[in-house]
């Protein structure tokens, strides 16, 4: 039984291969993280050899360190010391590594300071998938999500949370004022002086933490967007979807293929809303794919005039609905979209058939807006249910017909929001449910952005080989 070795499983002796490369097949999955860090360029990628040993041992190739990190987020292990426990346990990681284990401090200290190169290499497995042909759509779907980050929300500080949290220590020094005076009254001897001294070291603790959030509230002044996070800096407070609820994290951002829902293109920022997002994540994904065109689908949080019209301008054709601002739908009036436009006459026709005609131009916010009105609103049977004025005004912005446009396509046969929704929200899914209800476990944006784009490549790696298989794509990496 030569090229074998006893082994115990299940109460059983079993024989167990004594080479590692006997225990990996030719289609695990191993194997194609071996072969697609083989093939990278990583000097051109920015990698760098890690620090020597202060023993003089030399530092670690970065191909196996990175390799190191795309097994161990496939497998969602994303711990430098979860990952050096398993290089020396695990036989994968044994076969992938050749049998190194580096230290926890090593293996972290290569995701913080090779955070721009792996960025780079979850944009060259892209790149290579289009390459082979497997993601040449000319749709993507954006979306963003807010993932939480190592910073709890007691330790983030807005003008409103310090306000909120000054009125209840305030009322709790009311409290125990009021409590003193009663003891004071009341008791007597032994238990009134303990009961007067541990009420008045709760006092004392509460002043202390009033001068403490007082002094917050000072420094708040010279932050540029309002809010302190005292354990990662650049986290925010974000509001989320469920109501009355939120986190201190990050605003993560995605366009995927909605053919193959491949993630093209992606970022994390600190910016608490999307309406300012729209145009550069859809030109990341326009210059991954390579494409003369590009449509992208968003929802209503990205819904931005200049965002539409940037987009526009850089051969981007954008589907997003225009969110309802006006509270009239609800009263029972007359909203702007009850009014016809007629683009040959330029002229707006209201629910009771008179014309709108345009007035004069404005500027506001750097925007062209054309008013348009009528004087025959002083006669109308139903202006009760248009204006409380003198006369309905309608303003038009001078690109008003790309929003138009949009507004056709999303009543197209095609449902495209329907698409949005099962194309991009999958991926958002599928690494929350990798990370586990955690968070991320570095500080700082730009650490932030090296493990999103981590969980990223392990998301696509294992999408592309449900598309095509393991042979196929390692076949198609060697050619």
């Amino acid at each position: 039984m030569s090229g074998f070795i006893k082994g115990v499983e299940r109460g059983q002796t079993v024989l167990f291969p004594d080479r590692l490369e006997d225990w990996i097949s030719e289609d695990h999955l191993v194997r194609v993280v071996d072969l697609f860090v083989d093939e990278l360029d990583l000097p051109g990628l920015g990698f760098a050899r890690s620090a020597p040993a202060r023993t003089g041992r030399p530092g670690y190739h970065p191909a196996v360190l990175l390799k190191l990190f795309i097994y161990g987020y496939l497998n969602r292990i994303p711990s430098s010391r979860r990952l050096e426990r398993e290089a020396g346990r695990n036989v994968e990681l044994m076969w992938l590594t050749g049998r190194l284990v580096p230290d926890h401090k090593t293996i972290a200290d290569f995701r913080r300071d090779n955070g721009a190169a792996i960025r780079r290499t979850c944009a060259q497995f892209v790149e290579l998938c289009r390459r082979i042909g497997t993601l040449k759509g000319d749709c993507v779907a954006i979306d963003g999500s807010k993932f939480r980050a190592v910073n709890n929300r007691d330790r983030n500080f807005t003008k409103g949370k310090i306000a909120s949290r000054i009125a209840h220590l305030e009322a709790d020094v009311e409290r125990y004022i009021q409590e003193m005076v009663r003891v004071d009254r009341q008791e007597e001897g032994e238990v009134r002086t303990e009961k007067v001294a541990h009420l008045a070291r709760r006092y004392g603790r509460i002043r202390q933490q009033i001068q403490y959030l007082q002094a917050m509230d000072r420094a708040l002044a010279e932050a540029p967007d309002g809010q302190i996070s005292l354990t990662d800096p650049d986290a925010r407070a974000m509001a989320t979807s469920a109501k009355n609820s939120g986190m201190v994290g990050y605003n993560a951002q995605m366009a995927v293929d909605t053919e193959t829902h491949l993630i093209v293109a992606h970022d994390v920022t600190n910016q608490v809303h999307d309406r300012d997002l729209l145009a550069p994540l859809a030109q990341a994904a326009k210059d991954a794919l390579q494409r003369d065109d590009l449509h992208a689908l968003a929802d209503k949080g990205y819904f931005s005039g200049r965002e539409i019209l940037l987009c526009h301008e850089r051969g981007i054709t954008t589907t997003v609905p225009r969110p309802e601002t006006s509270g009239n739908r609800a009263k029972g009036m007359y909203v702007k979209a009850d009014f016809a436009y007629e683009p040959e006459a330029d002229v707006y026709r209201c629910p009771a058939g008179e014309t709108l005609s345009y007035r004069y131009t404005t500027e506001e916010d750097d925007l062209q807006l054309r008013r348009y009105w009528t004087g025959e609103c002083g006669n109308c049977a139903i202006r009760s249910r248009c204006t409380t004025g003198k006369e309905r005004r309608i303003t038009r912005w001078e690109h008003e017909h790309l929003i138009e446009e949009a507004q056709i396509r999303l009543r197209g046969p095609s449902e495209p929001m329907t698409l949005r929704r099962s194309t991009v929200e999958h991926p958002f899914g599928t690494i929350k449910a990798w990370m586990g209800a955690t968070h991320f476990l570095t500080r700082r944006l730009p650490n932030v952005k090296t493990e999103m784009a981590l969980n990223v490549l392990a998301y696509n790696i294992k999408r592309i080989v449900a598309l095509i298989g393991i042979r196929s794509f390692m076949t198609a990496i060697r050619a």
